[in-house]
């Protein structure tokens, strides 16, 4: 199955079992071996909306313009559905394989049904071998805050369904989940990143990255993003866990005066243990905004506002193999020295409960709660409450 899948399934953690994690349809054609993989999921999501303050930033729902506090959708989760196709070789003692992925969605708006174009957020070509590492080349998820989503709950369940609208998710193409209420969106990125080999548990990828990540409308970039990310995975008696760090740099320039570098660093590390899993994460950027990496980083001058957040989560899998998570998050944003800030986000609280059922080995039934709360720095506030009913299913 295409990595980013198998890590969405084992990273999550989840009640799908290895075999569901390793699945996909397999192809041998000549030279190559083909796998065409992927998901479909859709939840019934229900939302209320406590008010309508504008605020900037805010990850919390608002009422619609009627007014009327409760809102309905269907839609996919965090994770989209999935088609995938990957194939690999081995040529002249190089691992040789290619990604090209779609993701559609299943919400839709418009009166022929839909409004939302497939997304297309893979396709990439790597080469390497265990003695010395691998290379790849083209578009994937990003480096840096990858694992702080491929850990995240609520990948395979519905999180945020925000920002700031008024509708649960209906007609986009797939919710937040933690994004902006705990960690940066990790995004997909055309890229150019050498990854080592596995060193007993110890691996490390470096990579340059499109310059045009940010989101404030940067007239040019004078370099490459840069990012990277180390891990060391390990297995003592019945635990496994997984402790990590990363960082990423961008370089701005919005007019011939505003001109500014954004960085940020976390830290993150998950244990598994006898049915129960903890997850701890924390970020810290200066320049680098929040929610996505760029968005709200400076004020009208170029000042870099400074963020932080991180969250934490607890899972327990139950005798028949049901597994129910709670998780808090928060996300905050600086001002940058003397500004106002008026209507500009202070912080992005997320609390979810979630139920996740093995019907099948490839099919989960999926129940979430979550609570989703917006401040502003002149004390405005946005929250709202979803409830999410749905399945995924992996192939």
């Amino acid at each position: 199955m295409n990595k980013n899948i198998k890590l969405a399934v084992a990273g999550a953690v989840l009640a799908l079992s290895a075999s569901a994690a390793n699945a996909g349809i397999i192809i041998p054609a000549g030279e190559w071996t083909i796998d065409i993989n992927g998901n479909v999921n859709a939840f019934a999501i229900m939302n209320r909306s406590k008010a309508s303050n504008v605020i900037t930033g805010a990850m919390a729902t608002v009422k619609d313009s009627l007014s009327e506090s409760t809102t309905q959708g269907i839609n996919t989760g965090l994770l989209p559905a999935w088609l995938g196709f990957t194939g690999t070789t081995r040529q002249n003692d190089v691992d040789v394989s290619f990604t090209i992925s779609m993701q559609p969605g299943v919400s839709g708006n418009g009166a022929a049904g839909s409004t939302v174009n497939p997304e297309w957020r893979q396709a990439n070509v790597t080469f390497g071998d265990k003695s010395w590492g691998s290379i790849k080349l083209g578009k994937d998820l990003g480096i840096f805050a990858s694992d702080a989503i491929l850990n995240d709950m609520t990948l395979l369940g519905v999180g945020a369904v925000g920002p700031g609208t008024a509708h649960p998710g209906s007609g986009t193409t797939t919710t937040y989940g933690g994004i902006g209420t705990g960690y940066v969106y990790a995004a997909w990125k055309g890229q150019v990143a050498y990854t080592t080999p596995n060193m007993n548990g110890f691996q490390a990828t470096v990579g340059i990255t499109n310059p045009n990540q940010t989101s404030q409308n940067e007239i040019y970039q004078d370099r490459f993003g840069l990012e990277g990310k180390a891990s060391y995975s390990f297995a003592a008696n019945d635990a496994t866990g997984k402790v990590w760090v990363s960082g990423a740099s961008y370089k701005n320039k919005q007019s011939h005066t505003v001109e500014y570098t954004g960085y940020g660093v976390d830290i993150g590390a998950t244990v598994a243990a006898a049915g129960f899993g903890l997850t701890g994460y924390y970020y810290n950027g200066e320049g680098m905004g929040t929610t996505t990496f760029g968005s709200n980083a400076v004020d009208a001058s170029g000042n870099k506002r400074d963020s932080d957040g991180g969250y934490l989560q607890a899972t327990y899998t139950l005798p028949t193999k049901t597994k129910v998570g709670i998780a808090y998050g928060v996300s905050t944003l600086d001002k940058a020295g003397v500004e106002s800030g008026a209507g500009l986000v202070k912080d992005n609280e997320r609390i979810t409960v979630g139920i996740y059922h093995p019907l099948t080995k490839h099919l989960n039934l999926v129940a979430e709660y979550n609570n989703i709360e917006s401040k502003s720095h002149n004390g405005l506030k946005n929250e709202n409450n979803s409830g999410s009913l749905g399945a995924i299913l992996f192939f």
